[in-house]
């Protein structure tokens, strides 16, 4: 259904062909153009003028926790709404004025937990936005029109037996098809579809899912896919679905595995809300990867190394930085999993505390749940803070503890951020005068 706008106003070393093919300044897809969490763009600023960031516009959208995307001059972003009907929504705004380029919107019938709204970003690829619903409606739109090229009820399709959250892991591309992870039935908790015709190329994998976003690295010379199931870490053929190696990841209580995985010097390093913290070591040389350590604590409150919720950690050279169950700022040896030291500063200090982080040049843009940003440098001797400015309102009602968050990831293009609420998308300059 075709509504009208109510609104008016792969890191550097990795082969090409990981890559999304985007122009070096666009955000289009899951934490930046490679899918690693950097910025690799010049002429940012050092530190803030205002304690609230000056916006270049402000335009309202409804409620949903996916982080917006930016390619070619276009912003796109999800929403829910529940009168007079449940219906999905994927707008497309003009980055430099926020107005509405195209909207559109399906049913979609909320049955999970946490309903506000779609969870997965956007990716943009060869003039194609392809959106994934919270209850598997999966579309692939014309980028610049909003035409619908293809659509699909992945829960009927895949009989999917729909996880607590509903589905959340954004899409992927790699060459001529989008890997998905929906856990659906008979081996399809992974699933890879041509790209133009959404048709089924392979599926991999009889495992429950995660809101874990998949990623693409190289090993050996080759590109492997890297998913963190509801059941295992594994690296799988992205051509074919074939699984090069795979270690155990298995739920203690439920599956709360959100954060996306994270490598470095092959190594691959994910950490889920209660069942702590896994650090596989990758062959160089063969298709095989072997633990380093697997740590967990007592509980969620009494953790040991780190149990991350929805932030993605960071994985650099010896050492791992991210953000504990409640709150806490920590960095770990990566050797080891041993804690060098804790912050309470960058974010309260309360259940599933929540920084986005990502790299620019030699600093971190820090995102926390309270709507800041902050600049920062993260070290083995701490957490050095530059500056902080306000962006936007947290507004979601997390309801098993107090005060309102934002827990939505923000992209960074064209030396501005992008940033949601469940009221608002934000656009603001971060470039340095």
């Amino acid at each position: 259904m075709r509504i009208q706008p109510l609104i008016i106003v792969l890191s550097t070393g990795i082969l090409g062909l990981l890559s999304i093919a985007a122009a070096a300044s666009d955000w289009p897809q899951w934490r930046g153009p490679n899918r690693d969490g950097v910025w690799p763009e010049n002429g940012i600023v050092k530190e803030f003028e205002e304690d609230q960031l000056p916006l270049k516009w402000s335009v309202p959208i409804g409620p949903g926790y996916n982080g917006p995307t930016v390619a070619e001059g276009r912003v796109y972003v999800m929403d829910r709404q529940t009168q007079p009907t449940e219906i999905e929504r994927v707008h497309c705004l003009d980055w430099e004025t926020g107005k509405s380029i195209w909207s559109t919107s399906y049913e979609a019938v909320y049955k999970v937990d946490y309903d506000l709204g779609p969870r997965a970003s956007v990716t943009i690829d060869e003039g194609r936005a392809y959106a994934l619903g919270t209850m598997g409606n999966f579309h692939s739109y014309d980028a610049a029109s909003g035409e619908t090229l293809f659509a699909k009820d992945l829960q009927t399709e895949y009989e999917i037996d729909m996880p607590i959250w509903g589905i959340a892991a954004s899409p992927l591309i790699y060459k001529d098809s989008v890997i998905l992870m929906i856990g659906g039935a008979d081996g399809a908790c992974l699933i890879s579809l041509d790209k133009k015709t959404g048709e089924e190329r392979w599926r991999a994998l009889d495992e429950k899912p995660s809101y874990s976003s998949p990623i693409l690295i190289e090993q050996a010379g080759e590109p492997v896919l890297v998913a963190w199931t509801g059941e295992s870490l594994s690296g799988l053929n992205p051509d074919n679905g074939e699984v090069h190696w795979s270690h155990p990841f298995k739920p203690s209580r439920m599956v709360l595995n959100v954060a996306t995985p994270v490598f470095d010097a092959n190594r691959v390093f994910v950490s889920a809300f209660y069942d702590g913290s896994l650090l596989l070591k990758l062959s160089p040389d063969t298709l095989t990867a072997e633990k380093v350590w697997r740590r967990k604590g007592i509980n969620e409150r009494n953790t040991d190394s780190l149990h991350c919720i929805i932030s993605t950690p960071i994985l650099e050279g010896d050492y791992i930085y991210g953000v504990d169950s409640y709150g806490e700022l920590r960095c770990l040896e990566a050797a080891t999993g041993d804690r060098i030291w804790e912050d309470l500063t960058a974010v309260s200090n309360v259940r599933w505390g929540n920084i986005h982080f990502v790299r620019n040049g030699d600093r971190w843009f820090m995102f926390n749940e309270h709507g800041e940003l902050i600049i920062g440098k993260l070290s083995p001797d701490g957490f050095t803070e530059i500056d902080r400015t306000s962006v936007l309102n947290a507004t979601s009602d997390p309801r098993y503890r107090e005060g309102k968050v934002a827990w939505s990831h923000p992209a960074y293009a064209y030396k501005h951020i992008f940033a949601r609420n469940d009221d608002r998308i934000v656009c603001g300059s971060l470039a340095k005068e």
